[in-house]
C-alpha cells in the first residue's frame, strides 16, 4: 500500500473512531434487538423473517450480537418475491442461513470495525454466526462489507446500540450461498 493513501486510511480510521465512539455514547440501550427492531418502520421485512425463523427470542434475551440489517428497501432491492418465498416456505433453512449471515457475535461498534480496518491495511474480516466470513473496507466515508460472491452492502446507519447488542443498517442484503 503506498505510504500517502496509507495514511489516509489512517487519518480516515481515527476520525471516524472518535466519530463513532461520539454516537456510541449518546445512545439508549434500554430495548433488546428485536424490541427495537419490532418498533422500526424500515425494518418489516427483517421482523418478519426473523419471526418466521423463530429467532426473536435468541435475538431478545441472548447476545450480544452486532446486526447488519438490510432495511425494507434493501429486501425489495434484492427480490421481495424471493423474500416471501423464504418466509412462507415450509422449511426455514435457506432463510434461516440468510438471517444468519447478517449477524456477528460479540458488539461490534463502527470504531472497532474501522480499528480492525486499520490494523488490516484496509481490510478486515469478520466471521458471521452462519460461519462465512464478510469483508469490511472502506470505499470513500462508507464502510462496505462484501460477502464471499462479491456482492456488496454499504453500511447507512451505524451504531443503533442495544441492550444486548449493535446494529448496522446496510442497504443491501449479503448473501451466504447463491439465490
Amino acid at each position: 500500500m503506498k505510504a500517502p493513501f496509507k495514511k489516509a486510511l489512517l487519518g480516515l480510521c481515527f476520525a471516524f473512531t472518535f466519530s463513532a465512539l461520539a454516537q456510541e455514547t449518546n445512545s439508549s440501550e434500554t430495548k433488546s434487538i428485536t424490541q427495537n427492531t419490532i418498533e422500526s418502520n424500515t425494518h418489516k421485512i427483517l421482523m418478519a423473517a426473523v419471526k418466521a425463523t423463530k429467532m426473536d427470542d435468541i435475538l431478545d434475551k441472548s447476545g450480544p450480537f452486532t446486526v447488519f440489517a438490510p432495511s425494507d428497501k434493501a429486501f425489495e432491492k434484492f427480490s421481495s418475491t424471493k423474500m416471501e418465498e423464504l418466509i412462507n416456505s415450509k422449511d426455514k433453512t435457506e432463510l434461516k442461513s440468510l438471517l444468519t449471515y447478517h449477524i456477528v457475535a460479540g458488539n461490534l461498534s463502527a470504531s472497532k470495525i474501522l480499528r480492525a480496518m486499520c490494523k488490516g491495511n484496509g481490510k478486515a474480516s469478520f466471521t458471521t454466526i452462519q460461519g462465512k466470513k464478510l469483508i469490511a473496507q472502506m470505499d470513500g466515508y462508507d464502510i462496505v462489507l462484501t460477502d464471499h460472491l462479491g456482492n456488496t452492502a454499504r453500511i447507512t446507519a451505524a451504531d443503533v446500540n442495544q441492550k444486548n447488542g449493535v446494529i448496522h443498517e446496510i442497504d443491501s442484503v449479503i448473501l451466504p450461498s447463491q439465490m
